[in-house]
């Protein structure tokens, strides 16, 4: 949630309604997007997109071309449209809550964007699936309902869906517990922590498979 600020909006800038989010970069950048009313439903905070969306471009060289995402629990869809925006070939995004579904449609259609898939599905069935059909993506973003368990159940199911050298951004309301010397949980095993941060309540990290992880 943006804080309110008595300073005034810079000449030209887009005011932002409640239920909005805003592309922050690319083709995009500025366009405002609707946002439907759902319990629990929690937009990335531009703050977090922006810092989150450098530590991306910095591991794939600013080169989002031939970029395949997945976004399982999409929602308002901030992450994906922002990935879209900034060229990813394609970007798949999954929510189980129709009337989100429905304004994702919208906002694609809005956009004309043509890279990307929206599915309306059970976020642990379709990654399941989509690894028994061998998909594989360069990017998933895990951004889950809190207080439900679904990082812990839905990141060990990434393993099998990423490309060579693919990351997962995990957003969190604790952090993970994967600095060495720690003890591990065993669904954060075989992981590597990229980079971290904390912004407000929002802790956000970026990850990747160690190494000799098969």
């Amino acid at each position: 949630m943006q804080k309110k600020s008595a300073s005034p909006k810079p000449h030209g800038a887009p005011r932002m309604a409640q239920h909005q989010v805003r592309i922050i970069g690319g083709a995009w950048k500025r366009s405002l997007l609707p946002v439907v009313d759902a319990l629990g439903l929690r937009p990335t905070p531009d703050r977090v997109r922006e810092t989150v969306f450098n530590w991306i471009n910095h591991q794939l060289g600013g080169d989002w071309a031939d970029v395949s995402v997945l976004d399982p629990f999409a929602g308002s869809g901030a992450l994906g449209f922002e990935a879209a925006s900034r060229g990813a070939a394609s970007v798949t995004m999954i929510d189980s809550h129709g009337p989100a579904v429905r304004q994702l449609e919208a906002n694609r259609d809005k956009l004309k964007a043509g890279n990307i898939g929206i599915l309306r599905a059970d976020a642990l069935a379709a990654l399941r699936d989509m690894a028994a059909r061998g998909q594989r993506f360069d990017v998933i973003f895990l951004d889950p309902p809190y207080q439900q368990e679904l990082l812990a159940k839905s990141l060990p199911l990434c393993a099998a869906l990423l490309k060579e050298d693919g990351m997962v951004y995990a957003e969190a309301e604790a952090i993970l517990p994967l600095e060495e010397g720690g003890e591990t949980p065993e669904w954060l095993q075989g992981w590597e922590l990229v980079r971290a941060d904390k912004a407000g309540m929002v802790y956000y990290h970026l990850l990747k498979l160690h190494k000799n992880k098969t």
